[in-house]
């Protein structure tokens, strides 16, 4: 089947928007994203927010405006995004950014109906964290 081992598109640019709170992807093809940082924070790809398995997400809340203090490339496959709520945990590769990227409208528009299904805020974090840490839960 072809498709299968394709390699992920990989930014060209990466711009951080302070400001504004967006990271921008630029691509070798033209294609260009801003990201808002509520929504990168939202859908990190940590074991802490995703858990190990399905049915053991934990939705993020509060995140709106959270910033991103640092980017830390981690070998040639991702990106540490480092943010101003003390979370570091998530590795980013190319293929999930750009897959956030593109779908990012559908993406948030079922957040946001989590969120008010839910009767949760953007502005309040009601994420439960496990005593002692940031950790996933896991004691090594």
């Amino acid at each position: 089947m072809t498709g299968i081992d394709r390699e992920p598109p990989i930014p060209t640019e990466i711009t951080l928007h302070q400001k504004s709170r967006r990271l921008e992807l630029a691509y070798a093809d033209g294609q260009r994203f801003l990201l808002d940082c509520e929504y990168l924070r939202v859908f990190t790809p940590s074991a802490e927010a995703r858990g190990h398995g399905p049915g053991q997400e934990t939705l993020q809340t509060g995140k709106r405006n959270v910033g991103i203090e640092r980017i830390e490339p981690v070998g040639t496959y991702a990106l540490r995004l480092v943010y101003s709520d003390g979370h570091d945990s998530g590795l980013y590769s190319w293929d999930m950014l750009y897959n956030l990227a593109t779908h990012r409208e559908a993406l948030w528009a079922e957040y946001l109906n989590q969120i008010e299904r839910q009767g949760l805020s953007r502005d309040i974090d009601t994420t439960s964290r496990p005593a002692g840490g940031r950790a996933c839960g896991h004691h090594h």
